[in-house]
């Protein structure tokens, strides 16, 4: 999609300098990437509780059995 917008020059200067990244569009598409993940994880945070596990299951026995 093409839009056109405006962004504050000196941030986008310090996005592009932390980032590495080498355009301002692969800037923009990485925030816009990790804004969408963050987000995404914050729903997550909302079945907090929601969630029964079966009788019985130890998530903590199936971590020692992988060897984490």
């Amino acid at each position: 999609m093409r839009t056109n917008i405006d962004i504050d020059t000196s941030l986008m200067d310090e996005a592009l300098r932390l980032s590495g990244l080498p355009s301002k569009r692969a800037v923009v598409d990485a925030a816009l990437g990790e804004f969408v993940a963050k987000r995404a994880r914050l729903d997550l945070r909302e079945l907090a509780g929601a969630v029964r596990f079966a009788d019985g299951y130890n998530h903590k026995a199936l971590r020692e059995d992988r060897g984490a």
